[in-house]
């Protein structure tokens, strides 16, 4: 139940990437008096388009969507932000009798926008210094100044992951300590989510990333890049954009290479979707994005 004191309910269609979300939410938003919140965390980045599947403004069906061209390629990724501009978005429409559907297959920009979770501040300071010891030690060092700090966190994270290594210890900084796992599972709001999978993911991710190509997703990326984003720390390293700029940069040997590494790191990333969303048992799933089903389980709140 809501702990918001807000009417519902809010929708969220989830899932990973290339499953018809988007589709289903603005059909959703259509049928229920709606509008679309973004939760995905790539389209919040301004001009990010073909790389994320952002849905063109003429195939919206006139749906108003929010939280999408919000950032500029350069800022590094901040969820307590989101956080806190979805909850303004979604209060804003609650208020005036419109049904939230947040999309998306961010997980923990979800859970930011929809369970009682608090994040700990950052600073640019701070995280600018630890992105520079990454740099020059490796995640590995990182890896063991944070066991020495907080064993409990470091236990917690890959040796290997970078960007976790670099917040955790900046909130170390900041805080004194980190929790490297999430509280229990709690709505602030009436929320129903939607979850959407497919068999045929892995073929329809393929076939996403070839009409990327066809679309112009290249001349996207170099575009970008002329604006600054290989500075962004998160825009950067986002699926496709990180391979097409390992081409540009001559670490690869064509665009072809780069097309078939992006093929294989979504499929590898939507595996951790599905194993992220699948932990979620107030998720209701579908096995292919029926309007439908999704109206009838709308109905049931």
């Amino acid at each position: 139940m809501s702990g918001r004191g807000l009417p519902g309910p809010v929708v969220a269609v989830v899932g990973p990437t290339a499953a018809g979300k988007s589709d289903l939410g603005i059909a959703l938003a259509l049928a229920l008096g709606g509008e679309v919140v973004n939760a995905d965390s790539m389209q919040l980045y301004r001009g990010m388009d073909i790389g994320t599947a952002k849905v063109p403004l003429d195939e919206r069906r006139g749906v108003p969507h929010h939280l999408l061209d919000a950032w500029e390629v350069t800022r590094a990724a901040d969820v307590a932000s989101y956080q806190h501009d979805a909850r303004r978005v979604i209060d804003g429409l609650l208020a005036v009798g419109r049904v939230p559907v947040l999309v998306g297959g961010s997980g923990l920009y979800l859970r930011a926008a929809l369970d009682d979770l608090t994040f700990p501040g950052t600073d640019p300071a701070v995280r600018a210094r630890w992105e520079e010891e990454l740099a020059r030690r490796g995640a590995p060092a990182l890896h063991e100044e944070l066991a020495r700090r907080a064993p409990r966190a470091a236990a917690a994270i890959l040796p290997t992951n970078g960007r976790r290594l670099v917040r955790a210890l900046e909130v170390v900084d900041l805080t004194g300590t980190f929790e490297a796992t999430l509280p229990e599972h709690h709505y602030v709001y009436d929320v129903i989510q939607i979850g959407v999978d497919r068999d045929d993911l892995d073929i329809r991710i393929e076939q996403r990333v070839e009409r990327m190509w066809q679309t112009g997703f290249p001349d996207e990326v170099r575009q970008l890049s002329d604006k600054g984003l290989r500075d962004g720390r998160t825009a950067s390293r986002a699926l496709g954009y990180a391979q097409l700029l390992a081409w540009l940069d001559g670490a690869m040997e064509s665009a072809d290479q780069a097309k078939l590494a992006t093929i294989t790191a979504t499929r590898r990333f939507a595996r951790r979707q599905r194993s992220w969303f699948r932990r979620d048992e107030r998720i209701v799933w579908l096995r292919q994005p029926d309007v439908t089903q999704a109206l009838r389980l709308v109905g049931s709140l």
